[in-house]
């Protein structure tokens, strides 16, 4: 159990990317005052929490609604994992974590980015809520798990809601370029974890039901 935790917060941690946030809230809270930085790290990140466990509860209910199965997810969910390493990798922006240009400008006239664009889709992106339905594919049937999880998602927003109260100090110290560096070290993590939910998601899937059907 101890090793799928450690894997759960690897997984998490990395979709999150909370270091590479920094930077981006300097950005968009620049010219605030340090009560209304702390204001709206606290907010994202309350808000970010209330996405994510709803997305934890209603996940299961949703893919069964949509009659989706959990392997099939899980290959789908693998995918765009990939593709989201690619871009920490080579250090692009794309959807699934970050905004438009045209939503970035409007960013700059709201007087509350914790909502648009802080808590969605910086910290509880598309990606990091694909992410969360994966694992919570792992955790049917064992509500020991399932509180494991949450504790490593409560872990992780704790980790981000830190970085971004000392967002100041951490730039000092890591500047754009490191907080890139960690990124990019992160994203090959990244790739190979997306990879194995693929391979994993085609042998339950396509194996097991060639199996089920060569033994009936």
């Amino acid at each position: 159990m101890l090793e799928q935790v450690i894997k759960w917060f690897v997984v998490m941690f990395v979709v999150v990317e909370p270091i590479s946030l920094v930077p981006m809230f300097g950005a968009l809270t620049r010219g605030g005052t340090h009560s209304y930085r702390r204001k709206m790290a606290y907010k994202a990140t309350v808000l970010s929490a209330i996405i994510f466990f709803a997305f934890a509860f209603v996940g299961d209910w949703l893919l069964k609604a949509l009659a989706i199965s959990v392997d099939a997810f899980k290959i789908g969910g693998g995918i765009l994992l990939f593709l989201l390493s690619v871009d920490m990798v080579f250090a692009r922006q794309s959807g699934l974590r970050s905004t438009t240009v045209r939503e970035q400008d409007e960013a700059r006239y709201r007087d509350d980015i914790s909502v648009f664009p802080l808590a969605f889709p910086l910290i509880a992106g598309p990606g990091a809520l694909a992410t969360l339905l994966l694992l919570m594919g792992e955790v049917q049937g064992s509500p020991w798990l399932f509180l494991a999880l949450l504790g490593v998602l409560l872990l992780v927003l704790l980790i981000t809601l830190i970085l971004l109260l000392a967002a100041g100090p951490v730039m000092s110290v890591l500047g754009v370029t490191g907080a890139n560096v960690i990124s990019r070290l992160l994203g090959v993590v990244l790739v190979a974890l997306a990879v194995q939910f693929v391979v994993d998601g085609i042998r339950c899937s396509f194996f097991m039901n060639c199996l089920a059907s060569a033994t009936g």
